[in-house]
């Protein structure tokens, strides 16, 4: 759906404005972009639709603030302070953001709430961080040499987000970004673009000098215009593996660095042996919370034949009782899909899936509550060649594959396009550790299911991206490595012969 306009809004509507330079700017486009509740389906804001000039102002900001603004002087220890006051300031406001994040993109507010309230631990981690990064003094065989590594950071970041989770996945970016000493321009999904602009008067406050945090709104054109830019250092990427694929070749382009968490068609893998009572609950919130829309869900049920039948009567009886609201109330336990284009393309798979043979063992279908909800989804007599078992979903479908022995569980779990995640449930602790080192997969969960944190590395294999988020491993991705080289004699004579 075009949700560009010209038009007036209603006076109940949000007016933003873009964040660039420290100063909060209209649009020189004149447009601007309305954003839908998914629960009412109706336009509660609006942002200026960015122009190929605002979009370069935004670049020119963080490239001054970077190259020689006052965020260049910055020490570790002054970059952590202010990430720390930026946590506070969140932990502060989680209540509030978590109800703006959830009127933009229809997740639960009781889901939202827990997430904001530890969304600050990524601003203390990296702040911990910013101060432990260090080089290493090198083993020269050289006895007039001296060598050592510094870490710089890689410059000036184009952050562009997803509609499903804007600022969690914001930080998994932004927070080691800062503690490196990155500035970014960062471009919100055109779907949920509130609670980025919204992030953005938190950084203002907390103290941020002008050009380090930028946020510019928009669609696809302002994606293209932003990553395509030579001033762009490193381009860092969450979404689909098939936009995924166009930013590695624009990346490429201008050699720039490019990291990107994509997709998954995440296993679950549940052995006969299993407590099935914690692995159903674990299914369910795998692929029913956050109404299946996470890059995470663990939409493939890879089950014991021995345990099938009694695991998906479980599964149907829990499925069947979920229930769907608004979002903002607290009772509710799945909201609407997030847009009217994701609504139709998670039914159509459903109904491909039937055609190719699948069985609805239960939903499918638009919820009674109308609008973008779709009822829980459960199907059957799925074989791993069927698109449902092969392509992202992205909402409340779980496909259910039964296997007999745990080598062929391992091969149905690792045919795929994908590697991002994946479950065990098993009580054997030695099959437990075994299947975890078999499969394909960024983060395995055992006997539990889609936990992070800002320690733990998070990415994937094959078409569920290149780099890692969080860790040390994402704090690297952000930083450079320089070698320098310290002639000691002081007594260097013969050109042709430096070492």
């Amino acid at each position: 759906m075009d949700t560009r306009t010209n038009s007036p809004s209603t006076d109940t509507t949000e007016r933003l404005r873009m964040y660039i330079g420290g100063a909060w700017v209209d649009g020189t486009s004149g447009q601007s972009l309305d954003s839908l509740n998914p629960y009412t389906q109706k336009v509660w804001a609006t942002v200026p639709d960015a122009s190929e000039a605002d979009v370069a102002s935004a670049v020119a900001a963080a490239r001054e603030a970077f190259d020689n603004g006052p965020w260049r002087q910055t020490t570790p220890q002054q970059r952590a302070a202010l990430m720390r006051k930026l946590g506070d300031l969140i932990a502060r406001d989680a209540e509030r953001m978590a109800r703006i994040e959830s009127m933009d993109n229809g997740k639960l507010l009781r889901e939202m709430l827990g997430q904001w309230k530890y969304l600050p631990e990524w601003m203390y981690y990296f702040a911990g961080q910013a101060t432990q990064s260090q080089g290493e003094v090198l083993p020269s065989d050289r006895p007039n040499f001296m060598a050592f590594t510094r870490k710089e950071p890689i410059g000036v970041v184009a952050a562009i987000t997803p509609w499903n989770s804007p600022c969690l996945l914001m930080m998994f970016k932004l927070a080691p970004g800062l503690a490196a000493g990155c500035t970014f321009v960062v471009k919100p999904s055109e779907h949920t673009p509130v609670s980025t602009l919204r992030f953005a008067e938190l950084v203002e406050e907390a103290g941020f000098p002008p050009g380090v945090f930028n946020v510019v709104t928009g669609g696809a054109d302002a994606g293209r215009w932003l990553v395509s830019s030579p001033d762009i250092d490193k381009i860092s990427f969450t979404g689909s593996d098939g936009v995924g694929k166009a930013i590695a070749r624009a990346g490429a382009e201008n050699f720039t660095r490019v990291s990107l968490e994509l997709g998954g068609k995440s296993p679950q893998v549940v052995f006969e042996d299993c407590d099935i009572e914690a692995a159903v609950n674990g299914v369910i919130s795998g692929v029913y919370a956050a109404t299946g829309q996470t890059c995470m869900a663990g939409s493939r049920l890879i089950v014991h034949g021995s345990i099938h039948d009694e695991v998906v009567k479980r599964l149907v009886a829990r499925v069947s009782t979920i229930k769907l609201g608004d979002p903002l109330d607290m009772a509710s336990e799945m909201g609407p899909a997030a847009t009217g284009q994701q609504f139709q393309k998670i039914l159509s798979m459903v109904k491909s899936a039937e055609a190719e043979g699948a069985t609805l063992a239960y939903g499918g279908r638009q919820a009674p509550q109308g609008g973008f909800f779709v009822q829980p989804t459960v199907l059957t007599q799925v074989h791993n060649q069927m698109n449902i078992a092969r392509d992202e979903v992205f909402g409340p479908v779980l496909a259910v594959i039964p296997f007999d022995t745990e080598e062929e569980a391992v091969k149905i779990a690792n045919d795929t396009r994908y590697g991002l995640a994946a479950g065990v449930w098993t009580q054997n602790v030695q099959r437990a550790h075994r299947v975890a080192g078999q499969l394909r997969a960024g983060s395995v969960w055992i006997n539990a299911y889609r936990v992070t944190a800002p320690f733990a590395p998070f990415g994937g294999f094959g078409h569920s991206g290149i780099g890692r988020e969080n860790g040390h491993e994402g704090m690297n991705e952000f930083l450079e490595t320089k070698t320098v080289w310290v002639e000691l004699s002081g007594n260097l004579r013969d050109p042709f012969k430096l070492g």
